[in-house]
């Protein structure tokens, strides 16, 4: 997604308490950052901030890291987190935003961090086979989050793309991961824990079904399971 240069941005950010300027300096240090010890949850790609304001302000069991290339992105998820938690009457203590390249998290993060979940929303699909090294949900990714993500830890996956969704199944496969849940319509599967995106909507309003599945890390000696399909989606309680 292209969006216009905001000068306003990156100073915005770097004056805000819950902004880290120097991510790479806190590998295997992200537990320490928070105020209060509780799980760690991360957000890969959080462009504006619609999804990590409202699921951060939600559970504040929980604490919350979100990630974005661009600083007009995460200039505007700022401001969205500052406006929910102004309205709930509290401080965003239990969030963090920062700026880096998700192709190279493993350089900010390490297997000290112990995430307890990964949410992918909505990634570039990068169709091209030349590009699709690049995708979130990659091998040469998953294979970088399985070194931080903890045994048992969890990655929740959206995309409208069909396609993106399919080779993805296989990826996490490949890597060692169990997927838990799937749906290929999310709005008429009855999860009840979705918090709607400002892509999701928009591809929901054009007819789009949104496909959403939760992939466990398990061992990296995966045998061979039924496919899972629709009718096959595991109930699960949040």
């Amino acid at each position: 997604m292209r969006i216009r240069h905001k000068p306003w941005a990156r100073p915005e950010l770097e004056a805000s308490s819950f902004f880290v300027q120097q991510p790479d300096q806190l590998k295997n240090r992200w537990l320490e950052q928070f105020p209060t010890e509780r799980p760690f949850y991360l957000e890969l790609g959080c462009g504006k901030g619609g999804f990590i304001s409202q699921a951060a302000f939600r559970n504040p069991e929980i604490n919350y890291l979100a990630v974005d290339i661009k600083y007009e992105m995460l200039g505007l998820a700022k401001r969205n987190v500052e406006k929910v938690y102004a309205a709930g009457g509290r401080e965003p203590d239990n969030v963090l935003l920062t700026a880096h390249n998700i192709e190279r998290i493993d350089m900010m993060l390490g297997p000290e961090d112990l995430v307890d979940r990964i949410y992918i929303n909505f990634c570039n699909p990068w169709p091209r086979a030349k590009h699709k090294k690049r995708r979130l949900t990659h091998p040469r990714q998953l294979m970088h989050y399985r070194d931080f993500l903890r045994d048992g830890g969890e990655v929740h996956f959206k995309t409208d793309d069909d396609e993106l969704f399919a080779e993805s199944l296989e990826y996490f496969q490949e890597c060692g991961f169990t997927v838990t849940y799937l749906t290929y319509d999310l709005h008429s599967s009855g999860y009840e824990p979705n918090i709607i995106t400002e892509h999701e909507k928009m591809f929901s309003d054009e007819g789009i079904k949104i496909k959403f599945l939760i992939a466990q890390k398990t061992g990296l000696t995966v045998k061979e399971e039924p496919e899972l399909t629709e009718g096959d989606q595991i109930e699960r309680k949040d």
